[in-house]
């Protein structure tokens, strides 16, 4: 694996980002703005209490501290294969903060969670039951609204017809689906590997743009994320959901937090496409893209529905908005769609929020997930941070 520039938005200089990169002295939180780095752990200590300022963005000069960094070297040796301890390397952009994630928000996924569904998890008959689903659903339930007068017409209709799913409830009902990726501290970031539990037979990436949300529900800025999912576990039942999505190394995130600006804001992300590349150990390729704004929910209605009144994070969140697609391009017996091997470099780019790359491993041959809150905390006392 190799990371350089290409990694970074196409508009790096233009932007503000956040960043968290390990250090011979462990964790530390980085802005960038112009392409110059400062260093926010002095202020802050962490990124959760960074992104709890009003405008996260204007800190990195009026609270910042000038550093050098040499960002081709720490690009580099954020590679897994590459990677000398001595050094930084960037890791998940967050800390503290909850990592959620919303399901079944495009109607291509959904109809794909339909499908798992009816196969029982089992990948064969995948091709079959698509085009039967297809030809009694469409495509058309891309212009429904979740919880209309409408959405409820085509529910009944379905129902009627023996063909009503949870997912579409949750795709096209008034409540979305909302559920815990992964602990805090738990995600790995460019360059890491990403795991796949050896029990699976059917699994995938999701590539997702990713909302950095504080406790006040304010939307401070965005990144990329991997959902790595296990499409055989899930199929076989929704409340193996934990089992299908919470695993060692499965929630992939950066490569960095583009923060909001005045040439960037939410509706760059509702217009952003994201690109799906993989490439195989055995030779083979796949790319695909998908809009963010084919969403069947806007990103703030699902914010909405994770924080508010009945749910709090008093350290912030993250969540995922749901993957435009999920492969289904043939890995070698026809019919049988795509599956993840060992070795798989997965990119998940988007111009303007850079590109999130991992590699696939089992979930037991991954580092084991080691460094934790306490960790975090004992580092920073350390230290000597935050300082006043």
């Amino acid at each position: 694996m190799r990371l350089d520039r290409t990694c970074l938005p196409a508009d790096f200089m233009q932007g503000n980002f956040a960043a968290r990169v390990m250090t011979a002295d462990g964790p530390s939180i980085i802005g960038f703005i112009g392409g110059a780095a400062f260093d926010m752990t002095l202020k802050f200590g962490t990124m959760s209490r960074w992104m709890e300022s009003e405008t996260p963005a204007a800190c990195i000069r009026t609270r910042g501290v000038p550093m050098a960094i040499d960002l081709d070297a720490l690009l580099a040796n954020s590679a897994h294969d590459a990677r000398d301890p001595a050094k930084p390397w960037l890791l998940a952009p967050i800390d503290l903060q909850a990592v959620k994630a919303a399901g079944v928000t495009y109607v291509r996924s959904m109809l794909e969670r339909v499908i798992e569904e009816r196969c029982r998890g089992d990948a064969s008959r995948a091709e079959a039951v698509r085009a039967e689903v297809r030809a009694i659903i469409g495509d058309d339930l891309a212009n429904l609204v979740p919880g209309s007068a409408e959405a409820m017409k085509v529910k009944a209709a379905l129902v009627e017809k023996g063909w009503w799913s949870q997912y579409l409830e949750v795709g096209i009902g008034p409540d979305a689906e909302i559920f815990t990726k992964c602990a805090p501290m738990a995600a790995v970031g460019t360059g890491s590997k990403v795991g796949v539990h050896p029990a699976s037979q059917w699994s995938n990436p999701e590539p997702e743009a990713v909302m950095v949300v504080n406790s006040r529900g304010s939307i401070q800025g965005a990144t990329l994320g991997n959902d790595v999912n296990l499409r055989d576990v899930e199929g076989r039942s929704a409340l193996l959901l934990g089992r299908a999505k919470d695993n060692n190394a499965s929630a992939a995130l950066g490569p960095m937090i583009r923060l909001f600006d005045e040439g960037f804001t939410l509706e760059d992300v509702r217009r952003a496409e994201i690109t799906l590349t993989i490439s195989g150990a055995d030779g083979f390729a796949l790319e695909e893209r998908g809009a963010v704004g084919s969403i069947s929910r806007d990103p703030t209605a699902i914010v909405g529905q994770m924080i508010g009144a009945h749910h709090q994070y008093p350290d912030g969140a993250v969540l995922y908005l749901g993957t435009p697609f999920s492969p289904s391009k043939d890995r070698g017996t026809a019919g049988m769609g795509f599956t993840h091997k060992e070795g798989d470099v997965v990119r998940v780019a988007s111009p303007r929020l850079g590109a999130l790359v991992n590699e696939v491993d089992r979930t037991d041959e991954c580092p084991p997930w080691v460094f934790g809150t306490g960790a975090l905390f004992a580092s920073l006392t350390r230290r000597g941070l935050p300082r006043p």
